[in-house]
């Protein structure tokens, strides 16, 4: 029996490729002769430095850049040799969970840590790039980033502007005159599961600002200035169309991946299952696993585990999913192409318990055990 597991990690417990080793564990005390063939599973966001590089032979990079505040941070990301690939999270330099609640401020934060990772990886060889956009404190319109990739975003004093959606109130100019060697020959996936657009009612701005900091007069000062930035960026760049959908992601840095580099915005999945060519595994597999930390109506909505299925139904695989948790909706799973599902709690328990790993690892593994015993017990 063939069977293929990729399931994403159980955030705070354990990641990829410890979840689908654990599952595998459990399947051979069932059913020795099975092939079990364990492959990573991510969505774009967090965790996909992990997957990749775990599960594609790839190397963890650690390189200090400029934080979202300027102070500086240890922002880690992955590269796979074989195919000088980068995998990076740009939360990892720009990120939200950076700051603390009271630090939270768009107008001063920036993605110009973005751009350094970036560079470094340049540095290093990487002409591919897959980065994951979600979770950043800023709304800069990725002009900080640029402006580590050497992009002139000047001031009427012919200076660079400031860090933050305020640099965009000075910006006077842009111009790609001084950008670093070797961009010109980098291609980006960026990873995307949002459509909106850079500005209006459903740009960064209004949708996203709250959550970074920002008060009604700093959302209407920001969509303004995000707005005049594109009409710049048109003059000199004809990619530029703030109307995109995706180009309002991440504070704008959506429409600063399309405008100014060589970029295309993809589903995150979509670009996982892609990379970590899932589709010639699935196609040979007897069955496929898959799961998450929390299984749950929002998973039908199209979250990883069901982008397996999906992928599975190509080829007329069943699908078994096992998640750390699983709630009354989560029954809309079933009808995207998961069987069945199977939470891993074994009894009462806190929350802390059931995601302390060595607890986590052992539930995986005791209920994939019983649930291949059934299914030995019916294919004799």
């Amino acid at each position: 029996m063939r069977v293929v597991t990729a399931i994403d990690s159980l955030k705070g417990s354990l990641s990829s490729m410890e979840a689908g080793s654990a599952v595998r564990e459990g399947i051979l005390r069932a059913c020795a002769e099975a092939e079990v063939e364990i492959r990573p599973l991510a969505d774009g966001g967090e965790g996909t430095v992990e997957a990749l590089v775990g599960g594609m032979n790839g190397e963890i990079q650690r390189v200090t850049v400029t934080g979202p505040l300027g102070k500086p941070v240890t922002c880690e990301y992955g590269i796979i040799e074989d195919t000088k690939t980068a995998i990076i999270e740009m939360s990892g330099a720009a990120g939200i969970t950076l700051l603390a609640p009271k630090e939270r401020n768009p107008l001063h934060t920036t993605t110009y840590g973005v751009g350094e990772v970036i560079r470094d990886a340049i540095e290093k060889g990487c002409r591919r790039f897959i980065v994951g956009i979600g979770g950043s404190a800023t709304n800069d319109g990725g002009i900080g980033m640029l402006q580590a990739l050497g992009f002139d975003f000047l001031n009427a004093a012919g200076e660079q502007v400031r860090y933050g959606a305020e640099g965009l109130s000075e910006l006077v100019s842009v111009s790609a005159d001084h950008v670093i060697p070797g961009l010109a020959e980098c291609e980006f996936k960026v990873a995307c599961d949002v459509t909106n657009v850079l500005c209006g009612e459903q740009g960064s701005s209004a949708v996203y600002g709250p959550q970074k900091g920002a008060t009604p007069s700093m959302i209407i000062q920001m969509d303004e200035w995000l707005g005049r930035y594109a009409s710049l960026a048109q003059k000199s760049f004809p990619k530029a169309d703030p109307m995109y959908p995706g180009t309002g992601a991440a504070g704008g840095l959506g429409f600063a991946f399309l405008t100014f580099t060589n970029a295309v915005l993809e589903s995150g999945i979509r670009i996982v299952l892609e990379e970590t060519r899932l589709e010639d595994y699935v196609k040979e597999a007897d069955l496929v696993i898959t799961g998450e930390g929390r299984l749950d109506g929002q998973t039908a909505m199209g979250k990883a585990p069901v982008g397996v299925a999906e992928l599975a139904k190509k080829y007329g695989k069943p699908v078994i999913a096992f998640a750390g948790s699983v709630t009354k909706d989560a029954r809309a799973c079933n009808e995207k192409g998961i069987d069945a599902f199977f939470p891993i709690l074994r009894g009462v328990t806190t929350l802390d318990e059931a995601m302390d790993p060595q607890n986590a690892r052992a539930n995986m593994a005791d209920t994939a055990e019983q649930v291949f015993r059934l299914i030995h017990a019916f294919r004799g």
